[in-house]
Parts: C-alpha cells; sequence; structure tokens
C-alpha cells in the first residue's frame, strides 16, 4: 500500500462496512442457538465458522483443502461442495464468502445444497460480481498467472489462491440455478467495497476511488458494484 492510498483510505473509507463485515452481520441475524451452521468452503483453519462457536447447535466446514489448527467443537469434512459428505435435510443455514466463483459446477452445488438444508433452512453467500471492472479484468487474465498477482497485490500465499470460472456470478446466473434446484432467493444485494486490488499505486487507487464513489451513490448504477449476496431459501415441508 502506497502513502496515497493509504491516506485516501482513511480519509474516505474510514466509516464504510466492509462487505465481509455486512455478511457476518447477516448470519448474525439469522443464525439460532438450536441450528446447525454449515460454512461450505470454509478455508483450511476455518477462520469465519469459528467466530461462531458456542452460538450454534453444532458447526460444520466442509472444503477440499487440507485443514489445520480448526478448534474444538467444530466438525470438519474433506469434500466437494458439489458432493457433501453430509445427510439431507441436517443443515438450518448454510454460509458461503468468497467461493461461488470457484464453482465449476454451480448447478450441482445449489442441488446439495437444497439437498442437505432442512425445510425452511437458509443459504447465504457473498461472491464477486459479473460485472465489477475487477472480475472483469480478472476473467481476461490466465488463471495461472492469479496466484503471483494476489499475493503481490493482497500478500495472500499462492496454495490458497484458486481457479476462477464465474458461473454464478450475476443475477441472470442465480435465479436460473435457484429455480432449476428448488431454491427461493429472498434477497439479492449489490456491495460497494474500496478498490483493494489498486492499494499498491496511489494514482490507480484515486482513479478507483471515484469510480467507486460513483456506482455506490447512484441505484441505476448498482450492478455495477464489487460483490453480490444472495440470501436463498428451501420453501418449507407443505402440510
Amino acid at each position: 500500500m502506497t502513502k496515497l492510498s493509504e491516506k485516501l483510505l482513511r480519509k474516505y473509507y474510514a466509516n464504510n462496512v466492509h462487505p465481509y463485515r455486512i455478511y457476518e452481520q447477516h448470519i448474525d441475524r439469522l443464525l439460532k442457538t438450536s441450528d446447525t451452521l454449515l460454512d461450505a468452503g470454509c478455508g483450511r483453519t476455518v477462520p469465519v465458522l469459528r467466530n461462531y462457536l458456542g452460538r450454534a447447535n453444532r458447526l460444520i466446514g466442509v472444503d477440499l483443502v487440507e485443514f489445520t489448527d480448526v478448534p474444538a467443537g467444530i466438525d470438519t469434512y474433506a469434500g466437494d461442495l458439489a458432493r457433501l459428505p453430509l445427510p439431507d435435510s441436517c443443515v438450518d443455514l448454510i454460509m458461503s464468502r468468497s467461493v461461488f466463483e470457484h464453482l465449476t459446477d454451480p448447478e450441482r452445488v445449489y442441488r446439495e445444497f437444497a439437498r442437505v438444508l432442512r425445510p425452511g433452512g437458509i443459504a447465504v453467500f457473498l461472491t464477486p460480481n459479473m460485472w465489477d471492472y475487477g472480475t472483469m479484468a480478472a476473467r481476461l487474465i490466465p488463471n495461472s498467472f492469479h496466484g503471483k498477482i494476489v499475493k503481490y497485490v493482497e500478500g495472500r500465499e499462492e496454495e490458497d489462491t484458486f481457479p476462477i470460472v464465474y458461473k454464478t456470478n450475476s443475477q441472470s446466473q442465480v435465479t436460473r440455478l435457484a429455480a432449476t434446484s428448488g431454491l427461493t432467493i429472498d434477497s439479492f444485494q449489490y456491495l460497494s467495497q474500496y478498490p483493494n486490488y489498486l492499494l499498491f499505486n496511489g494514482a490507480l487507487f484515486f482513479l478507483g476511488m471515484c469510480y467507486e464513489k460513483l456506482i455506490s451513490r447512484f441505484d441505476a448504477l448498482k450492478f455495477l458494484r464489487g460483490w453480490i449476496m444472495v440470501t436463498l431459501h428451501k420453501p418449507a415441508a407443505s402440510v
């Protein structure tokens, strides 16, 4: 991060709530102490799921990675989200953050969510918006370069960077996939964030900031915002 980027970030984004926090606040409102909570694509150290220790009846994490440093009280399963190693109708709430952009077979994942959710259960996911400029740039860059770029820009290790395909990152895609899986869309929200990918250059960060402030101000431009947060639910069983 350059000094100019840091100065602009402090001045114009000091009071902005990051999409990650908005997402967690949403989960907080939905979660009940009697619930079974599944983090789909939880990460090797379950960083988000561990925040819910003692706040739910059962915590489950599923990911393809090798788990490390997982606290007691969290059940982890190494597995594909398209083939969840869980029985039918056993989960009340599913959360998934920065995972759906990597799904190569989202239709199967949606159907697996519908299978493991109890009637009336809810799934929430946060993922980059298809029409965000960062997403469009990423789509033009071969996946083989993403690890090095992300490490330079964000400092994240290359082993924690996965191929991106963006098959469920627009409203039309989500609408189609939800309908074919039997899930209902409760809400579809566009969220903005400071231009984090441009922190390495002050001038680029300034331009990105001007763009972000523009699309955040006008509702007609909300489809260009950086993130989408989707809430789905499985219809309750008919009486």
